[in-house]
């Protein structure tokens, strides 16, 4: 496993010396190691997969889920758990051809991140063939503009987008894949983001609604990732990155976790907007975006608050459910609250892996 050959980790619970040390020392019970094995198992145990009720495919949130649990059993250099997490996807070139997306939507095509990842961790060709067709479908009828004919200025999409298309670079080396993301996420920027470096949920629904931040969040953090320093989008997509980041350590609760409505103290406490947070926190200290101090603290405060939603079960608890815009503040106020809802398995094994990472 060609990322993880220089990291060691002891199964004592405790990693290995980070150089910030706000991630060092964790008890069992919050260890990023044991969290993430716990919640990948979980996902392995699951017979069926989530589909979209319409049509019957794989859900983004699925995609999202397979993604983070295939790069913590790399990072962890756990080689039982990454073939479990390989031979699940088999039956995809088979009898489970059906449940692949179309080449349509940006909710669709993300699908394609879960076999370029094991396309870079294996080099096995039928999955790039498979993952490429989808980062190159999404761009193979550009609008004028140059952006992708999927384009809809939805908040979410800049997660989905991005993952597929730094994939796609990430896998061939090729820079025209970042470089066309890049360039939609300005746009992104340009047409969506507040004063204030958060995002509504929509024009038509001016609410900061947790997780759709916390899928811009994670989503900016991916393409920094890869990124070069020297792009010349990339100053204008940190300084976003950060005043969001700003923003949202104002709005964390004393207790580490943030809200459904990140602006609105009546609002609960939401696990999926929470870890989708702490990953973009823990990979900015990493890579030194943000201050190490201050952002390494509440990261930790982040983590070890998330850990204790997590049930015997390694299910996730206090889960927003999927959630339509709607100019109403007491519908977001009053959304069900899922357990073990992948959306919220997700973003805990991607927090688990930046906890692991070292630099990209």
């Amino acid at each position: 496993m060609r990322r993880c050959a220089i990291l060691f980790l002891c199964w004592c619970g405790f990693a290995c010396a980070d150089p910030h040390p706000y991630f060092e020392h964790w008890t069992e019970g919050a260890s990023p190691q044991r969290i993430g094995q716990r919640v990948s198992e979980r996902f392995l145990s699951a017979q069926d997969h989530m589909l979209w009720t319409e049509h019957g495919t794989l859900h983004y949130a699925e995609v999202a889920t397979w993604y983070g649990a295939l790069t913590f059993a790399e990072l962890t250099d756990d080689e039982p758990l990454s073939r479990r997490l390989v031979e699940r996807f088999e039956p995809f070139f088979a009898e489970k051809d059906r449940l692949i997306p179309p080449i349509n939507h940006v909710d669709h095509t993300v699908f394609g991140a879960v076999p370029l990842e094991i396309y870079i961790q294996t080099g096995r060709a039928k999955h790039r063939t498979l993952g490429m067709a989808f980062a190159d479908g999404q761009w193979d009828r550009p609008r004028p503009d140059g952006l992708t004919n999927q384009t809809r200025f939805w908040i979410d999409d800049m997660y989905m987008i991005t993952l597929v298309q730094a994939q796609a670079t990430r896998a061939t080396g090729e820079p025209k894949y970042i470089d066309r993301t890049a360039r939609e996420m300005v746009a992104y920027l340009d047409e969506l983001q507040q004063p204030n470096g958060l995002f509504f949920h929509a024009p038509d629904a001016p609410f900061y609604w947790g997780r759709g931040n916390g899928w811009m969040a994670a989503g900016m953090t991916e393409l920094l990732r890869s990124l070069s320093e020297e792009h010349p989008a990339r100053p204008r997509i940190l300084a976003a990155y950060r005043r969001m980041m700003q923003t949202l350590l104002e709005h964390q609760s004393e207790q580490g976790m943030w809200r459904q409505l990140i602006d609105h103290p009546s609002a609960w406490f939401e696990s999926s907007s929470t870890g989708m947070f702490t990953f973009a926190f823990v990979t900015g200290v990493k890579e030194g975006w943000l201050d190490a101090e201050t952002y390494g603290a509440a990261a930790r405060k982040a983590w070890l608050a998330l850990t204790s939603y997590i049930d015997s079960n390694g299910d996730v608890r206090e889960v927003c459910v999927g959630t339509g815009t709607k100019n109403d503040l007491q519908y977001y106020l009053d959304r069900p609250r899922a357990v073990g809802d992948l959306h919220g398995q997700a973003p805990l094994l991607w927090s688990a892996s930046a906890l692991l990472r070292q630099r990209l």
